[in-house]
């Protein structure tokens, strides 16, 4: 799986893909990541790519050339390996798709390539949109600064459905029975004078005493 990813910050991704579980699977070559930044393909020699918007209000708006030419040098770098390759766009906006479990598994499934389309200020000029199939994606009923940070909850989500990224496969909570709540050792917390006890069902033994407590059927 590879993700390219359109941003005028590519730097904004450094520390995320460069911890843990996602800089383990770049390493191993499980997953891949690309920037393209959108000031590459400006059209001044001052790399500005926002303008004011028409028919006013507050901000700039990027403009659609500079984003169209950095999305057609992702969709140019496929074709020159692999013209069977499956890819998707992924546009972030308030207003799009609810994303989900469901959507994560569909686009892992049936995608090797996925662009990401992240928007800045008072966003992208909409033409972008019809110059190009993809889809309007929402991680949420709120708004923020950019669509930088939810790429990398997107990427997050969909790689843990790639094989040999998590270290067990099947520790995947979206595919197993997992409460909310987990304890580990000591059996006994003490803070302030209040001891704190792991539940007892938890100690029994009793795997199916245990599964019930987790889809929270039992107290």
């Amino acid at each position: 799986m590879t993700f390219h990813i359109v941003t005028l910050f590519p730097g904004a991704f450094d520390s995320y893909l460069g911890e843990s579980i996602l800089k383990r699977a770049i390493e191993d070559k499980k997953i891949k990541v690309k920037f393209y930044n959108p000031r590459d393909y400006a059209m001044d020699q001052w790399k500005r790519v926002d303008q004011k918007p028409y028919g006013g209000g507050p901000g700039m708006v990027i403009q659609a050339m500079p984003v169209a030419k950095a999305i057609e040098k992702a969709l140019s770098s496929l074709k020159s390996k692999n013209k069977k390759s499956k890819v998707k766009i992924i546009f972030f906006s308030p207003s799009g798709k609810q994303f989900n479990t469901k959507y994560v598994k569909s686009v892992a499934k049936r995608y090797e390539h996925i662009i990401f389309v992240c928007g800045r200020y008072e966003g992208i000029d909409a033409r972008v949109k019809k110059m190009f199939k993809m889809e309007d994606i929402s991680v949420g009923p709120f708004v923020l600064t950019g669509g930088e940070l939810p790429a990398m909850m997107v990427i997050d989500s969909i790689s843990r459905q790639i094989e040999g990224v998590l270290g067990n496969f099947d520790s995947r909570e979206e595919e197993r029975v997992a409460s909310p709540d987990v304890y580990t050792r000591p059996e006994i917390l003490e803070h302030k004078g209040k001891k704190y006890r792991v539940p007892k069902v938890l100690l029994s033994g009793h795997r199916v005493n245990i599964e019930e407590w987790k889809k929270g059927r039992m107290k």
